[in-house]
């Protein structure tokens, strides 16, 4: 009973890790190439998100198939892995929105890194949505003084108040 809880859990740490580290190459991905980049260059134009619902259905439809693959192997890291890869879209899509919106409150990072890449139009640094970890490893990561009066000056306001939909 134990090594199968054990099994999950470390499938659910895994996919987590995992999920993020695809998301970043793919967002780095999305800077390199043209043509799969032509949607997210939009995304740059426009500097919003599409609302948290909508980015995480768009993280779900593109991982979807990857998200059953530990099933294979077994329910409990079906089900860890699964749930990993889930929350980690979830998480993610909540967290760039957050940046879009209200950057100041991403208190996990020193550094709101999509909203730095962003504001300053970094093509080929701070490739993070949800964290910065890859950025550090793979050396992208560029820090820069972002908390300046513009966004001193916003409305406070609270973690949940922003555009969901």
């Amino acid at each position: 009973m134990l090594a199968k809880l054990s099994e999950g859990i470390a499938c659910f740490v895994l996919a987590f890790i995992l999920a993020s580290l695809v998301e970043y190459w793919l967002h780095r991905l999305m800077h390199a190439s043209a043509r799969i980049g032509e949607r997210h260059r939009d995304h740059h134009r426009r500097n919003e998100g599409q609302g948290v619902l909508w980015e995480f259905l768009d993280y779900v439809k593109g991982s979807l198939v990857v998200m059953f693959l530990m099933f294979f192997y077994s329910w409990e890291a079906g089900i860890g892995w699964f749930l990993g890869a889930l929350l980690y879209a979830a998480f993610s899509a909540y967290a760039h929105q957050l940046q879009h919106e209200n950057p100041t409150k991403c208190f996990w990072m020193k550094m709101p890194v999509h909203y730095v890449h962003h504001k300053y139009g970094m093509w080929h640094h701070n490739f993070g949505l949800a964290v910065d970890w890859w950025d550090h490893v793979f050396g992208t990561y560029k820090p820069v003084e972002w908390l300046t009066q513009e966004e001193l000056g916003q409305q406070p306001r609270g973690f949940m108040e922003l555009r969901w939909r």
